[in-house]
């Protein structure tokens, strides 16, 4: 077995903040195998009906509990009253640790009437990132990364199997959507995300995405907001500074998996024009996991000059990160508009080909060019 340790390291952490920790993660993302990899732990299984039935009154299991016990609730959506079980934990047992494991955010079922405000701290676990690959899962390929995509087994398997991709569709359908949001209509909705997996990557337009799919712009809304909640997809915020000619509105959605992006454009290989685009959405799995979503935008003006991810930092300090699979492929002018803009911020081109951060200077500005595990390193961006 792999042994995550980023993701139990970042658990870990997360408890020194709060007694509940809510991981959330698409289904067969790894959730209750990392889960599992907790030692000593009281594990329920809330998918049984025993264990809803003996936490219809948790009192009793919480009190069989010895102090600092990890107790794990996998799937707990499924429980009759999810957050109660959990308010409970937290407020009157603060000496256990508590994990919470569900396929959404917490927004996704009318189950939890409380938002446990204050009690909780939350950890989305993206598919597999290119860091681990390299470190744990001996992949050292990164067109077999983004061909097969991050989910556990598609992406240890040898050969990519496009029914893996069906069913994982047709169950997050059954399970995800249709269970917790109660959407009936399931050939407008798998047209739709069809369309928004095919289209990964670039700016959200509501109006064309519903002539395509054959449902009204509401629904079209209402249908990316679930697929949002429940994690198939990103939708990236534009960076607004009060610039005039920028891009404010229009968000870009990314599909959560660069294996469903190759599966629904129906690929075997990748070419060398695909690499980049796929590149992005390895860079975005990364910059989620060490910053905060609520910081992370693009940026774009109405001439179509782009930089990939911009974070904003304190006292108007915005980072700049450009995704470049050949970091000779770097072209300074986009970054030069939007330095004339916002001077102030660290200036990045993230590539798979560098192996050792260095830094190049073209006229007044500085550019790092740096690795995603370099990325990752405290201190780089945070």
């Amino acid at each position: 077995m792999v042994k995550r340790t980023f993701w139990i390291q970042k658990i870990h952490a997360a408890w020194k903040k709060r007694p509940v920790v809510w991981l959330s993660g698409v289904r067969r993302a790894g959730k209750t195998t990392l889960a599992r990899m907790l030692h000593d732990a009281a594990y329920l299984n809330c998918d049984l009906p025993s264990v809803n039935r003996q936490m219809a009154d948790p009192e009793p299991f919480y009190d069989s509990l010895k102090k600092g016990t990890v107790v794990i609730f996998d799937e707990i959506h499924r429980l009759n009253d999810p957050s109660r079980v959990l308010k409970i934990a937290a407020d009157a047992y603060p000496n256990l640790k508590v994990l919470a494991t569900g396929s959404s955010t917490l927004a996704a079922t009318r189950k939890f009437r409380d938002s446990l405000t204050g009690r909780k701290q939350m950890i989305y676990l993206p598919p597999v990132l290119w860091s681990e690959c390299m470190d744990e899962f001996g992949i050292k390929e990164l067109d077999r990364r983004l061909l097969h995509g991050g989910l556990p087994e598609p992406l240890m398997s040898g050969k990519k199997d496009t029914s893996f991709f069906s069913e994982w569709i047709d169950s997050f359908y059954a399970r995800d959507i249709q269970e917790l949001f109660g959407i009936r209509n399931r050939t407008g909705f798998m047209k739709l995300l069809h369309l928004l997996m095919r289209q990964s990557g670039g700016l959200l337009d509501y109006s064309h995405l519903a002539q395509l799919s054959d449902l009204s712009r509401h629904t079209v809304k209402a249908h990316v907001e679930a697929m949002s909640i429940a994690h198939a997809v990103y939708l990236l915020s534009p960076f607004q500074g009060g610039g005039r000619r920028e891009i404010t509105r229009r968000p870009k959605c990314y599909c959560f998996d660069t294996g469903f992006v190759t599966f629904v454009r129906g690929w075997d290989s990748i070419r060398e024009d695909d690499r980049g685009l796929l590149w992005e959405h390895l860079a975005l799995d990364t910059l989620r996991t060490i910053t905060d979503d609520r910081s992370l935008h693009y940026w774009r003006d109405k001439s179509g000059r782009e930089i990939d991810f911009v974070i904003e930092g304190s006292r108007k300090r915005v980072d700049a990160v450009e995704c470049k699979i050949n970091p000779d492929d770097f072209k300074p002018s986009n970054l030069a508009v939007f330095r004339s803009l916002y001077p102030e911020g660290r200036n990045f081109v993230l590539s798979p080909n560098v192996r050792t951060l260095y830094r190049r200077r073209y006229r007044e500005l500085e550019v790092s060019f740096i690795s995603i595990k370099g990325l990752e390193q405290p201190d780089i961006i945070r």
